[in-house]
């Protein structure tokens, strides 16, 4: 319902074969850029704000360029920089094309490693310079660095002062500028130590410049430069001599995948993405795990490291309700089942009256819920119908059994999502009244006054698009009662680990928790939520304490339901409107194994996740309060 701006996608390829290889087998040196692409585009849903690319030749002569990188802004950007990658060959004669030796030795981007980046912004940084993938230059070719990664720092201030105290001067204050800065200084530290070394061993000329790029560890460059990282992060790296790299945070906060054969090996932020890009089984491909990172040094030697210890995992459970792809086996399952647990308090909110029911989903990531209510509203019925067909005995009449198996569940495409409206139109009148017919309805699809209406979602955080589109345009289908389902629970605190969620008074939660200890009197709870968590200010953040829960403590979900609804619902509608919330156990019993809930729980992996969300609430209060 609300397009929220998630953590970035990754790629990575290493192809293990020769060029010549890849063109006598599949009829072009372009598979590794191929397979990019695919994989890239494959991914579209993690990114849509900017695309890039980067490239290493490993058998560049020197002289001759070596590392290649594209980058591009905007929806289109994945296919910006393949159009310009591709605009490199469009002079070539067919036999010029078709030879992989010439395109080793002379085309921009014919190489064997590869890496590419899908980009949305989620702390306010933006433009061309901050899309990814980053580059670090060097005469040395083991000390050229490409980045690239799917990461959010909480500590960015105590990384930047531990970078100034080693007398380094970052370019830009930024968590992606400072994370190349800080392995790219640990990268000229091991190339400076193997020169040293080869020095020692009185090697001369390009001998020391083998002896570098045989011997270099990018597992010491990780693990000294991720030692006091706090996020959740995937980066991937690959460097000049041709070394390419991905880690994983020790809380398993953000996804990677990576498949290998004899020709390659591939890397991504989502497994179906391997699957269909490879045309592989889900068994065949692994995920990368808590803490460990993949390393594939220049001869093409991949092997896997434990970087930094594996902590308590936290994996984001926002991945398997919306932002990862439905493909994944595990994840439409997982979706099926949230659907599939709320039947109970569904059942609940239209008084059992199925027959006056209609159940719909917003387009279109609650489909698969929507899918798991049906499935278990029908086993619902299926029960219902065994007892009705029960209780007649043995003497009953061929109507009465035809009435029972003629009850069904109505599901119906209720809402469709028409248009994208654009804000070029910047009177604000004008621009609520059109974000009114971003939806619309299927008009018959319900006997006005008779059915109720319900309406399946996967998640509610601001209640923007409830209040000026979705309840007035459902309203008009004139329902006896509209209620909106979310298959999460509900989003309370902000999220500080790639989804662009980062202040108190977004959520449309809070602010129904707030409104209700106004009412009832207990504003001291606020006072007393923003004296202890000032009192925190100063601390190390490891000791710190989310206060904020003491604002939502007093109540019950269904409280605060019932008090967004109050303030979700525009004047003038004229059905009955009812919030029905997944709650957390059910979250926990679909995501067996993603328990990052913080968003939901307030129960952050990190300690920089505790600190910055007691700073967005002091800083909440002291823009709206006075204490």
């Amino acid at each position: 319902m609300e397009q929220l701006k998630h953590e970035c996608g990754v790629a990575m390829i290493r192809l293990l074969k020769p060029l010549e290889y890849y063109q006598e087998k599949y009829g072009t040196w372009m598979y590794g850029l191929n397979k990019l692409y695919l994989i890239i585009e494959k991914q579209h849903n993690r990114g849509q704000e900017g695309a890039g690319l980067a490239c290493v030749k490993l058998e560049a002569n020197p002289g001759k360029e070596y590392m290649f990188r594209e980058r591009a802004q905007g929806t289109d950007a994945i296919t910006e920089i393949f159009r310009i990658v591709q605009e490199n060959y469009k002079n070539l004669t067919l036999a010029q094309l078709n030879d992989a030796e010439y395109a080793k030795k002379f085309l921009p981007f014919a190489g064997e490693a590869y890496m590419g980046h899908l980009r949305y912004s989620t702390t306010g940084k933006s433009g061309l310079s901050y899309v990814h993938p980053l580059l670090q230059r060097n005469n040395w070719r083991a000390k050229n660095l490409a980045l690239c990664g799917n990461f959010n720092m909480t500590n960015v201030d105590e990384i930047f002062a531990s970078i100034i105290a080693c007398g380094q001067h970052p370019r830009k204050y930024s968590d992606t500028y400072i994370i190349l800065e800080q392995i790219g200084h640990r990268l000229d530290r091991e190339v400076e130590r193997l020169f040293q070394e080869a020095e020692e061993q009185e090697l001369k000329g390009m001998d020391i410049t083998r002896y570098i790029e045989d011997h270099i560890e990018l597992s010491n460059v990780l693990k000294s430069s991720s030692k006091n990282w706090d996020g959740g992060y995937v980066i991937c790296g690959l460097t000049g001599s041709g070394e390419s790299f991905a880690v994983r945070d020790p809380w398993g906060i953000r996804p990677a995948f990576w498949y290998m054969d004899d020709e390659i090996v591939v890397l991504a932020s989502e497994r179906p993405v391997i699957q269909t890009a490879m045309n592989v089984p889900a068994d065949s491909i692994k995920e990368l795990q808590p803490g460990q990172s993949l390393l594939i040094n220049k001869e093409g030697k991949v092997r896997t490291a434990q970087i930094n210890k594996s902590k308590e995992v936290k994996a984001c459970s926002f991945e398997r309700i919306y932002f990862s792809r439905g493909s994944d086996q595990a994840i439409y399952n997982e979706r099926k089942q949230l659907g599939n647990q709320l039947v109970k308090p569904i059942l609940k909110a239209v008084n059992y009256d199925i027959e006056h029911t209609v159940f719909s989903f917003i387009p279109n990531t609650a489909e698969v819920a929507f899918y798991g209510m049906l499935e278990g509203l029908n086993n619902y019925l299926n029960t219902l119908k065994a007892k009705k067909i029960a209780l007649l005995g043995h003497d009953y009449d061929q109507k009465e059994i035809e009435s029972i198996l003629s009850m069904r569940i109505r599901g119906e495409k209720v809402a469709i999502k028409d248009i994208k409206l654009r804000t070029f139109i910047a009177e604000d009148n004008s621009r609520n009244d059109l974000a009114k017919h971003v939806y619309d309805v299927t008009y018959g699809s319900l006997v006005p006054g008779v059915d109720n209406l319900v309406v399946i979602d996967d998640s509610i955080v601001r209640g923007t698009t409830l209040r000026q589109s979705i309840i007035s345009i459902l309203d008009r289908l004139h329902p006896k009662k509209i209620i909106i389902v979310s298959s999460s629970p509900q989003v309370r605190y902000p999220d500080y680990y790639g989804i662009d969620m980062a202040r108190m008074e977004e959520f449309i939660a809070f602010k129904a928790a707030v409104e209700l200890l106004k009412e009832r009197d207990m504003r001291d709870v606020i006072a007393s939520a923003y004296r202890r968590s000032k009192e925190q200010q100063g601390m190390p953040k490891e000791q710190l304490i989310n206060y904020v829960k003491e604002i939502y403590a007093p109540f019950t979900d269904e409280e605060i339901a019932a008090k967004m609804v109050e303030l979700l619902t525009p004047a003038g509608t004229k059905a009955k409107v009812e919030i029905v919330y997944q709650h957390l156990e059910g979250l926990h019993k679909a995501c067996l194994n993603h328990r990052g809930d913080w968003y939901f729980s307030g129960d952050y992996p990190t300690p920089g996740g505790v600190k910055l969300v007691n700073e967005a609430f002091i800083n909440y209060i002291e823009k709206v309060y006075q204490f």
